[in-house]
């Protein structure tokens, strides 16, 4: 997993042309992690981590204190996470998670994006029940025993463990974020990132030119600001 994994990263970082619309997302995580548990990282576990994830994505320190800064005022907007699904063309399902702060304006678009590629905006859990919801780490190999490390978190919930271009990837059920965040940080790893990923159970396959109709889809879909992350179950 962690080489398919580290690969849509990799893509998705391309596609956005300019750095500062990861800086935008990070943004509105921070704001919403802060709005929702408080400014203070070392009580707030989602904050810490996301303040991980901008320092792993090079956003300037500044900046992320900006965000909390901000986040704090009371005038500051409020930002919803909302979760679309549905089929693109060719009959791929497509998860679409998206974080806004105008419902209306955000389904508008997911469904038109979805109208215009001949697909079709379904009802929650309408394809997540083809996806398996995970949580994945990502940090520096540092010389680690792998077999040691793969034992000693076992225990808090991993699922798998992989290792590529001296990173390793530890992956954990949704529901395990919280108990394997602590036992990496009682290790003191720094992680680099830590988010949430939709793994298909089955895939399609598509010809090359089917695939390149759900690229320009994906690739519409991530230009919304409102958008975070989108996957698919394609092969």
């Amino acid at each position: 997993m962690g080489r398919a994994f580290e690969f849509r990263k990799e893509r998705k970082f391309k596609r956005w042309s300019q750095m500062s619309k990861v800086f935008t997302r990070l943004g509105k995580e921070i704001v919403m992690a802060v709005k929702a548990g408080g400014p203070d990282p070392s009580n707030n576990s989602k904050l810490r981590t996301i303040i991980q994830n901008a320092k792993g994505a090079s956003m300037p320190k500044d900046r992320i204190e900006a965000a909390i800064k901000r986040a704090s005022n009371k005038d500051e907007k409020d930002y919803e996470e909302i979760v679309y699904e549905g089929y693109g063309p060719h009959a791929v399902a497509m998860i679409i998670e998206t974080s806004t702060d105008n419902i209306n304006r955000t389904v508008a678009n997911i469904r038109s994006y979805f109208s215009k590629a001949n697909g079709s905006l379904g009802t929650s859990g309408s394809v997540s029940f083809m996806f398996n919801k995970k949580a994945v780490f990502r940090f520096a190999q540092n010389d680690l025993d792998m077999e040691e490390l793969e034992l000693e978190l076992i225990d808090f919930g991993l699922d798998e463990i992989d290792e590529n271009e001296g990173e390793i990837f530890v992956y954990t059920a949704f529901e395990d974020f919280g108990k394997m965040q602590k036992a990496l940080e009682e290790r003191n790893i720094e992680i680099v990132n830590a988010d949430f990923q939709w793994f298909p159970t089955t895939t399609v396959e598509l010809s090359e030119e089917q695939e390149e109709d759900i690229n320009k889809l994906i690739e519409k879909m991530e230009e919304d600001d409102d958008v975070n992350q989108v996957f698919t179950n394609l092969a």
